[in-house]
């Protein structure tokens, strides 16, 4: 009975250790499985995530320690046409400049509009037709284009980039403190007609402006641009507009501080919601007309980017979600813009960084 249950022992243990050695081996094999099928999912799963933060964002995923260009991932091979807003020809001569240098797979190719003047309007209308990849604004997208876009079944994102405020240019030789916000309305609705009423010589004032549905630059929210009074005059472009305003001695013209305030033909007014909390657009000390060009002023990017400034907007870049390379080229731009080296290549040229507070200075 002894040697028996002895045996019976023996026989168990060698029973109970081969159940444990196939547990072993099954779980082992299981993992094997399992990481093979994550290693092949990888690439699928990093690629949807990345589409989905883009679409329910409306912004380029981009992480905070992407520091520069070279850092950037999924920027694709070959050339891809892209225009839109003259606000962004800084951008386009000088940090584009700088992103192809470093990422010489990507060719960035300006294309004009067939018809009409470069703006907003025409690089959002080229991208719904197929004629350029990338449209850069200096804008939203209106009510109107997004309805266009859902009847072509297009899916449009815009992605900020950067921040600019609107400058507003007076002939050299006006005497005037400054406006706030609600004396420039009433100036381009009629209200206010005589540099007098806000502080000035007594002058007729003479408004110009770009044509509405070309314009870069809002002074108001479009129901209210829409109600400009007939005395302003309408000119195609900032080179004439600012032309007509050094001839004119009560001139006055809003555009890009970006275009604006270097001028050497035209005085920067400062703006604000008061009459004494009036802020300029850029560096003091203030550069007089008579030491220009040798020395010209400068965009103050700080106040865009406190919020001071009273009249600011951004820039974007407008994509197709489209799942093919449009989408691809358009979001590795944005995320080479939104690079810390893209953020102060942008603030250099005379933009404000559209979220600075999350980005390392260098």
């Amino acid at each position: 009975m002894t040697g028996n249950g002895k045996q019976t022992r023996n026989r168990l243990s060698k029973d109970v250790v081969l159940l444990i050695r196939g547990l072993i081996i099954g779980k082992v094999l299981t993992l094997v499985v399992i990481g093979g099928v994550l290693w092949w999912l990888r690439p699928r799963l990093f690629v949807s995530n990345d589409i989905t933060s883009t679409q329910n964002s409306g912004v380029a995923s981009v992480a905070s320690d992407v520091s520069n260009f070279q850092s950037v991932t999924a920027v694709p091979t070959g050339t891809f046409n892209y225009g839109g807003s003259p606000a962004w020809a800084a951008i386009r001569q000088l940090v584009d400049a700088q992103i192809q240098n470093a990422r010489p797979e990507l060719q960035l190719r300006y294309v004009s509009p067939d018809e009409g003047i470069p703006s907003s309007r025409t690089g959002i209308q080229m991208l719904l037709d197929g004629k350029i990849d990338i449209a850069q604004t200096s804008r939203p997208l209106t009510a109107a284009e997004s309805a266009i876009a859902k009847q072509r079944g297009i899916a449009l994102e815009q992605h900020p980039v950067g921040v600019d405020g609107v400058a507003v240019a007076v002939n050299h030789s006006l005497t005037v403190p400054g406006l706030t916000t609600e004396q420039l309305r009433q100036i381009y609705q009629g209200t206010i007609t005589n540099w007098s009423q806000v502080g000035g010589p007594n002058l007729p004032i003479v408004p110009f402006s770009r044509p509405l549905e070309d314009a870069d630059t809002l002074l108001f929210a479009q129901s209210q641009s829409s109600q400009f009074e007939s005395q302003v005059q309408y000119v195609p472009t900032t080179t004439e507009a600012l032309r007509q305003v050094s001839n004119t001695p009560g001139g006055i013209y809003y555009a890009s501080a970006r275009t604006i305030v270097p001028q050497c033909s035209v005085k920067t007014l400062p703006l604000g919601e008061t009459t004494d909390q009036l802020i300029a657009p850029y560096r003091q000390p203030l550069v007089q007309t008579s030491e220009c060009p040798v020395a010209r002023n400068q965009v103050n990017t700080a106040v865009f980017e406190s919020g001071e400034y009273p009249i600011t907007y951004n820039l974007f870049v407008i994509t197709k979600q489209n799942q093919g390379r449009e989408q691809q080229v358009g979001e590795a731009y944005t995320n080479l813009l939104l690079s810390q080296q893209g953020q102060k290549a942008i603030e250099q040229v005379g933009f404000a960084p559209v979220s600075s507070e999350n980005l390392a200075r260098q």
